[in-house]
């Protein structure tokens, strides 16, 4: 009995702070704005190899990237991932891209601009990494006519070694996204990071997986679905 008691207590405390994958943060003018058309603008993958550091709560990212206003910090409360060598995959933003605009299809009181119109105002407006992404973001959505346009970088995608059973390392999977008003104002930025954690670390986490190491497919499915929870615009609907 004191062990059950003991997990239950446990379960609470890090229920409590489950948060700490995902931060969102709103704009103090956001209430000014209105909203009901946006451009999804595919993902860009930060494709230099990343070094991740036990002690540097920073990727280390090319040099266009930091010039970037979009933080690609992880978050202080957010564990900092091990030092390792890793290289994104190709489909990491493409796939991460689709798993927004699935969703944002769905999404009530807000009218997204086709993925293949903004996919060609991005490439004529330019690269998005350059040093101001958020001024190029706002010109493609006049050039749309939308209200905003969501940009976001893939900073992590590693797949698991191993499989459901047993994981080393397991999956990791970080992204950023910024949602950039018509006039060039940032009105809202999501961040996700996520390396899955064992039972001994993450007991809520592991036992909403059912006791499974997940996919980084799966972790990006999930940081998708949790940051949209912190969405401002339209209201989405229940899967």
């Amino acid at each position: 009995m004191p062990h059950v008691l003991t997990l239950m207590v446990l379960a609470f405390v890090v229920a409590g702070c489950s948060g700490w994958k995902v931060r969102t943060e709103s704009s103090d003018q956001l209430p000014r704005y209105t909203v009901r058309s946006m451009a999804l603008v595919p993902f860009t993958a930060i494709v230099t190899p990343q070094v991740r550091d036990q002690g540097n709560l920073h990727f280390s990212t090319p040099q266009g990237i930091r010039q970037s206003e979009m933080s690609l910090a992880i978050p202080s409360d957010v564990e900092p991932p091990s030092r390792q060598a890793v290289s994104l995959p190709g489909h990491a933003a493409e796939r991460i891209t689709q798993l927004f605009w699935k969703r944002l299809q769905e999404w009530d009181g807000l009218q997204i601009v086709p993925l293949g119109d903004s996919a060609k105002a991005a490439a004529a407006e330019g690269t998005l990494s350059a040093a101001k992404p958020e001024a190029a973001a706002a010109s493609l959505a006049k050039r749309l006519k939308a209200d905003a346009a969501m940009i976001g970088y893939v900073s992590m995608y590693q797949e698991r070694v191993g499989s459901r059973l047993g994981a080393n390392p397991a999956a990791s999977v970080g992204f950023e996204v910024k949602v950039v008003a018509a006039d060039g104002r940032v009105l809202w930025i999501g961040h996700y990071y996520e390396r899955q954690r064992p039972l001994t670390e993450d007991f809520v986490g592991f036992v909403k997986r059912y006791g499974m190491f997940v996919t980084a497919e799966e972790l990006a499915e999930y940081g998708v679905e949790e940051i949209l929870k912190e969405f401002p615009f339209g209201a989405g609907r229940e899967k």
